[in-house]
């Protein structure tokens, strides 16, 4: 059974940073590209990082590039969304996604949402 799980959500003030975890059990991670979406209060959802598998190339959105980042940890099977320079813009319910859909570009994980496997999703405030 495949289960990403995504923790590390709280509160923090604006300009602080928050690191996500998406520990998986069932899938190794290093074979499949990783998405992170959000979905605020009130919109849809939408794709912010998605990083490849394939040629380890990463898609930003425009409203995260330069202050979000990814990395894998392989041997705990876990990959991490960095956040820095947080916004209320940014508070949302965060969820990882895993895929295997053939991409000609990763972009289209994010903009298409193609995950095959999801996470459960933890939130973020960012509020003074």
């Amino acid at each position: 059974q495949v289960q990403l799980v995504e923790s590390g959500g709280g509160l923090v003030q604006p300009g602080g940073s928050l690191r996500l975890s998406c520990a998986a059990s069932g899938v190794t991670l290093d074979y499949y590209h990783i998405g992170w979406f959000r979905q605020a209060p009130g919109k849809e959802r939408e794709g912010v990082l998605c990083t490849s598998s394939s040629d380890g190339s990463t898609y930003y959105s425009d409203s995260v590039k330069g202050r979000f980042d990814v990395s894998r940890d392989s041997p705990k099977n876990t990959v991490y969304l960095q956040m820095n320079n947080l916004k209320p813009e940014d508070t949302a319910v965060y969820y990882c996604a895993a895929s295997t859909h053939t991409l000609s570009a990763i972009k289209y994980m994010c903009s298409l949402q193609l995950g095959s496997y999801w996470g459960e999703g933890t939130l973020v405030t960012v509020s003074s």
